[in-house]
């Protein structure tokens, strides 16, 4: 029998990911049946849940790792910055499939205790990564002193839950832009 490489089982691995994503923002969680994920990721149950415990811990792999390249983003260009890539993505597919799985995260949150402990860690490695970013651009005297940090980041992370609702919601993207511009305007020192 032929071996197959991490490089093998790391690449399959993401192509379910891609897969399970859209599969969840399409029929959200319930809907995703092990049958549709099939369908979706085109392999058998038994080759998806080699991969993945079960079809949560899926989902749970999937916000995941939009958690992981979100707190990238944050920790280097910050909150807006996701604002401004989310909003220059908006027409694509997959950005259309990660905002479903954003709104399937925050459903689950307030309707599955067990989820919502599990989320928590990676809810706040984000927050974390949007606090210390504001503290290094206070500290360069980038941001404005005259609100402390957590006001700061808790008006970036409305900022940013709205924008996601938005987009989710189909309502068009336009030109939020400026927007954006004044989020930032909002938070810098003057």
């Amino acid at each position: 029998m032929p071996r197959v490489s991490q490089d093998q089982l790391d690449a399959r691995r993401q192509e379910i990911l891609a897969a399970a994503r859209a599969c969840f923002a399409r029929h959200g969680y319930e809907g995703a049946t092990v049958r549709r994920l099939e369908e979706a990721t085109g392999l058998s149950r038994g080759a998806i849940f080699h991969h993945f415990r079960d079809k949560d811990s899926l989902f749970l792999a999937v916000a995941e790792d939009d958690a992981v390249a979100m707190v990238e983003t944050v920790a280097r260009n910050g909150l807006v910055q996701v604002m401004r890539d989310l909003l220059a993505r908006a027409v694509s597919p997959d950005t259309t499939g990660w905002l479903g799985s954003q709104l399937e995260v925050s459903r689950r949150l307030r309707t599955d205790p067990a989820f919502a402990r599990r989320w928590a860690e990676r809810s706040a490695a984000i927050a974390a990564a949007t606090r210390e970013r504001l503290a290094r651009q206070r500290d360069a005297g980038v941001l404005r002193n005259d609100v402390p940090i957590d006001v700061l980041a808790q008006f970036l992370e409305l900022a940013y839950d709205g924008l996601v609702l938005h987009l989710a919601m189909g309502r068009p993207a336009g030109d939020l832009g400026p927007v954006l511009d004044l989020v930032e305007e909002a938070v810098r020192r003057r």
